[in-house]
């Protein structure tokens, strides 16, 4: 699906950039910088955070869809690369979007016929996936314009955006005040933290839709390569649609075993297994072991051989949908020129459940009002040597 929203460069007029100094010294080693970005057609301005810490890793969040632009993260030599898919500018998300990095919400992943019910009233949805609604229908978090809200330098370098979706946006009952705040430490953990309050009982479920290769964007050999663990005994089988059939199906035996270490590509293209017809390789989501916790857990580990660069997901939801890139189909140039097709790049997404609002056997997404919803994660890069 193309998002033919208009976009305009940003001009000379709106030519500064705000530099956020270490606070005290030494021992505050996390900087924070901002930048314009660009802006929409109508003019509203777009704005690019830098957060560096001197490990050598970095992140660049636009508030564009509250997206992880790019990470940054040294290999075993020491060289920096970025290790997300995307574009390398704001207007690239704007033309040509496809989920890159964003912020999804509110609700990720799918709702079986854009629809759900909720204390007896069924709502409608915008459908954007056939007869489905897929990470907000369309127009979801990931086409807004997030405000900047604090901007900290320090051990912790951190930005807070924030957006109101209004009462029925896109279908969604309640007006719903969400934030997103990014933060980077000195051993390479980006953490995101996602909260919404509503006024009215709704549903939400909100991650990011980064797609990494860790051998550096772009890499001639795609991301299939990388060895991948996920602490699942289970997963949830689909339909043709890829939506859950409410199964929890065991993973042992199958290409789906992840539990030690496995290269992505052996059972990429295994077409004797039903599954992997159905998503075009994997696009499924896992029933984490560790269930829903109180902190982040380990949801994955991604490691990339040749460059040495790892990759944690840690995340307090009870899911994580893995998914192979399966739909880039050498129509999207991306970053520096590059074509991105199947098995460029590899999507962990901490979550609740897809279609959770029409499944009672799946962990509830229902937020009702003074009880907000909260959802950290964090991506942890590292070296193995």
């Amino acid at each position: 699906m193309q998002d033919k929203t208009p976009f305009m460069a940003s001009a000379l007029a709106i030519g500064f950039a705000l530099v956020l100094a270490l606070t005290s010294g030494a021992a505050q080693a996390a900087e924070v910088s901002q930048a314009p970005a660009g802006a929409l057609a109508d003019g509203t301005p777009l704005h690019a955070i830098t957060l560096t810490a001197q490990n050598g890793v970095s992140a660049v969040i636009l508030t564009y869809g509250a997206t992880l632009q790019k990470l940054i993260g040294p290999d075993r030599q020491g060289k920096r690369a970025d290790v997300l898919l995307g574009y390398d500018d704001a207007a690239g998300y704007v033309a040509r979007p496809n989920y890159f990095g964003v912020t999804v919400g509110r609700y990720a992943n799918r709702i079986a016929g854009a629809s759900f019910a909720l204390d007896g009233k069924t709502y409608q949805l915008n459908r954007n996936d056939g007869t489905n609604s897929l990470h907000g229908g369309g127009r979801g978090f990931d086409k807004v314009v997030w405000t900047v809200g604090a901007v900290t330098s320090g051990p912790k370098a951190s930005v807070v955006l924030s957006y109101t979706s209004p009462d029925g946006d896109s279908g969604y009952p309640g007006k719903l005040d969400a934030t997103v705040t990014y933060t980077l430490d000195e051993s390479g953990n980006l953490g995101i933290s996602f909260e919404a309050r509503t006024d009215k009982p709704t549903i939400v479920n909100m991650t990011n839709h980064a797609i990494f290769n860790l051998a550096g964007e772009g890499a001639p050999d795609g991301a299939m390569n990388a060895r991948l663990t996920i602490p699942a005994a289970h997963y949830t089988p689909v339909d043709a649609r890829l939506i859950p059939t409410g199964e929890r199906r065991a993973v042992q035996g199958t290409v789906f075993d992840f539990r030690k270490p496995r290269r992505v590509a052996d059972g990429l293209r295994d077409g004797k297994d039903q599954q992997i017809v159905y998503g075009r390789g994997y696009d499924h989501n896992f029933a984490l072991d560790k269930g829903v916790t109180a902190r982040p857990e380990l949801v994955a580990r991604l490691e990339d051989p040749a460059s040495g660069r790892v990759l944690d997901v840690l995340s307090t939801e009870p899911g994580v949908q893995f998914y192979t890139g399966n739909f880039l189909d050498g129509t999207l140039v991306g970053k520096r020129g590059h074509l991105y097709r199947m098995g460029d790049g590899i999507a962990l997404e901490p979550q609740k459940f897809p279609d959770a609002p029409n499944q009672p056997a799946f962990v509830s997404a229902r937020v009702d009002p003074g009880k907000p919803y909260r959802h950290d994660m964090i991506y942890r890069l590292s070296v193995s040597r």
